[in-house]
């Protein structure tokens, strides 16, 4: 009996802190944290074998539960359930993200970060064989358009690299990148 009330009890402990957090009550956070941070953190890192990652994970995931605590309804699950949901969503993101990288070795990974950012296709498109479709089509686009095309989807940067290779805003960058797409996919149609 005594295991039900302390579950009921913490239960209504966990409501009453997303509700702090939906009303901008930035002490919700810390009342999670206080109910779940030592569970939270523990299945994270159960999931991501690292300490470091664990604590990116949990990190992330209050700054989803504060974003979205007003979204939350208690017909639709408890609200343990919901923030275990948005962690372990974000620690599987996680791992999605890291798979390819983490095979390889520590100095291998340096090395290819290190030839990465030598990568500069300023002109790379003229590498396409022949009289291609996709090369008229690049062809086509100003310069910057091209440029930020060719770093996104030939060197693999995101677009806040690009924007700090390019020397640009981030939202300068991104729009460059939809125009760019926009326009070739118009071509290739």
């Amino acid at each position: 009996m005594k295991d039900r009330q302390t579950a009921h009890d913490r239960s209504a402990r966990l409501r009453q802190a997303l509700d702090q957090c939906a009303d901008g009550d930035d002490s919700g956070i810390a009342a999670i944290l206080d109910i779940e941070g030592r569970q939270l953190l523990g299945v994270a890192f159960r999931m991501l074998q690292r300490h470091d990652l664990a604590e990116e994970a949990l990190q992330d995931a209050m700054v989803q539960v504060w974003r979205k605590a007003g979204t939350q309804r208690a017909d639709s699950g408890s609200v343990r359930g919901w923030i275990y949901a948005i962690l372990r969503n974000r620690c599987l993101n996680i791992l999605r993200d890291g798979k390819r990288l983490s095979t390889l070795a520590p100095a291998d990974l340096a090395l290819v970060q290190e030839a990465r950012q030598q990568i500069v296709p300023t002109e790379g498109w003229e590498i396409l064989a022949g009289s291609s479709k996709l090369r008229t089509c690049l062809d086509g686009l100003d310069a910057p358009g091209r440029q930020v095309i060719l770093l996104a989807y030939v060197a693999g940067f995101s677009h806040g690299e690009i924007a700090a290779r390019q020397n640009m805003p981030l939202g300068t960058a991104k729009s460059l990148i939809r125009r760019g797409l926009s326009a070739l996919k118009e071509c290739l149609s």
